[in-house]
């Protein structure tokens, strides 16, 4: 295509924009925003937290009411299957038939949308949520919907469907679109595998896919995520006694089992500025996505830090924002996530303690082998024991990041172009230093499919955390961003 045919292609997009955006708006008005409310209400925590999601009909409950609404919406040509493999939890699977003129069903295999969410949940925290809001209680207030789930990652499903519905109805093209909705992904996708084997012959061949699940650095423009960081979760052991003893006659004697964990972790992490001490945990940062961070914190400024709500007094690691936002995005970081063999402090008693045991959580590179950097972790950590104690590093999870492939030419334009016209300002790209396990596996699957990956996780949104919220205005805006990508995916060059 020539520079002329793009102009002229991209202003009948800005033509058919308004009423897209508008129809867009008028469903998060008239439903989505109620349902939504409907889903907070409804605790299916993923299944690493909740040992009876099987049988309590949680999910069951939130499948329903998808689908419920699903079928009540301005959308034409499509089929919609509730899958149940023995033993996994359920996947709605909507497939919708292609507009496009002039396009043979093998075309449309081949030329395939993806739209990628999930229902489940982190648990609710109850007990740290200010004291109006509540984790299963929707609360609106000043624009924003609060309640566990809502942004992470309850909109996507009407997200998707409703972006696909706004073109039709403005009877505009699109390709043959498939919408997966997974009720896993909050334990680590470990369910879908099975799913994507099971479903490959009716996905196809995804060209365009789409993840609704991550997010942005402001509520005034589109954000694409660019990369994901990889985890890793260890068990740390350290036992140095066989039953507790006195620690007025122990302690100067038998060192504590604590005091040999922080040597341990001595080992892998700096104290003074928490950089990890491994090379190998290390890869080096694409030059794009460095020249992304700094546009990223020319725009957001002190915003990087200000999102975290620190106490009082207490401030971010010192570093411009720029590194700020590599660190979170494309370096290693170690984070102590839990701790066993310490007694509650109403039960503590002058006790030398047995052993001590810390949950590690490691987040890696993007383009790091996860299993790679649990092992480098490991080596580190069990090697030389202090004192000859027993020490053991389990490796309980790993997971890769993610890290995009440079966009065609038409989707760059189409993401600018969407951006512009529906936030009045250019789209930003960065990295999220946290992990979508779907990206990596699709990302090898379909080795030629192009991702835009976005979400409305933005400041002080909370997912996973206490008062979680969904800004509504800004869930809107991308819904209507992600219909305008569907209709440039249509009139991409062949």
């Amino acid at each position: 295509n020539t520079g002329g045919e793009w102009e002229c292609f991209f202003s009948f997009l800005v033509m058919d924009a308004t009423a897209v955006d508008k129809f867009v708006k008028g469903i998060w008005d008239s439903s989505i925003t109620s349902e939504l409310e409907r889903f907070i209400e409804i605790p299916n925590q993923s299944p690493i937290f909740d040992a009876e999601w099987a049988t309590n009909g949680f999910q069951e409950q939130v499948v329903d009411m998808f689908v419920a609404w699903l079928k009540k919406q301005p959308l034409s040509g499509y089929t919609v299957d509730v899958e149940k493999l023995p033993g996994l939890t359920p996947l709605i699977f909507v497939e919708i038939e292609s507009t496009l003129p002039n396009e043979t069903k093998e075309q449309a295999m081949e030329n395939t949308i993806l739209l990628y969410g999930h229902f489940d949940k982190q648990p609710p925290l109850t007990e740290q949520w200010d004291e109006d809001l509540r984790p299963y209680k929707p609360i609106t207030k000043d624009g924003k919907l609060y309640g566990r789930g809502g942004a992470d990652d309850g909109y996507a499903f009407y997200a998707a469907i409703t972006a696909i519905a706004a073109l039709q109805e403005q009877k505009i093209p699109h390709a043959r679109c498939v919408v997966i909705i997974e009720g896993c992904e909050e334990s680590g996708s470990v369910h879908l595998p099975k799913y994507i084997e099971h479903l490959s012959d009716r996905i196809g061949t995804p060209s365009l896919i789409v993840c609704l699940d991550s997010g942005c650095g402001n509520y005034e423009q589109l954000w694409l995520t660019t990369s994901l960081r990889g985890i890793v979760v260890t068990q740390l052991r350290v036992d140095i006694l066989r039953e507790g003893v006195h620690s007025g006659k122990a302690s100067g004697v038998v060192p504590s089992s604590f005091r040999i964990i922080r040597k341990l972790l001595e080992r892998v992490e700096d104290s003074e500025t928490g950089k990890l001490l491994l090379d190998g945990l290390y890869v080096e940062i694409p030059q794009r996505r460095q020249e992304q961070a700094q546009e990223a914190a020319n725009e957001l400024g002190s915003l990087v830090t200000e999102e975290f709500p620190f106490v009082e007094g207490a401030k971010a690691v010192d570093l411009p924002m720029a590194e700020l936002i590599l660190n979170k995005t494309w370096r290693p970081a170690l984070s102590i996530t839990g701790v066993d063999g310490i007694p509650a402090l109403q039960d503590a008693g002058n006790v030398l303690r047995t052993h001590t045991t810390l949950t590690l959580s490691l987040r890696v590179p993007p383009t790091l082998d996860a299993l790679k950097g649990a092992h480098i972790l490991k080596e580190a950590l069990e090697k030389d024991a202090p004192y000859g104690a027993k020490v053991s590093c389990s490796i309980l999870k790993s997971g890769s990041g993610w890290n995009s492939p440079q966009l065609a030419d038409w989707l760059a334009a189409a993401v600018k172009d969407a951006g512009q016209t529906i936030f009045g300002k250019p789209a930003l790209y960065q990295g999220e230093g946290g992990s979508i396990p779907f990206m990596g596996m699709l990302g090898l699957r379909f080795p030629k499919a192009q991702f835009v990956i976005t979400g409305v996780l933005g400041p002080n949104s909370n997912a996973h955390g206490p008062n979680e919220f969904i800004h509504l205005d800004f869930a809107q805006k991308v819904t209507s961003c992600v219909a305008l990508i569907v209709n440039a995916h249509a009139n991409k060059p062949e």
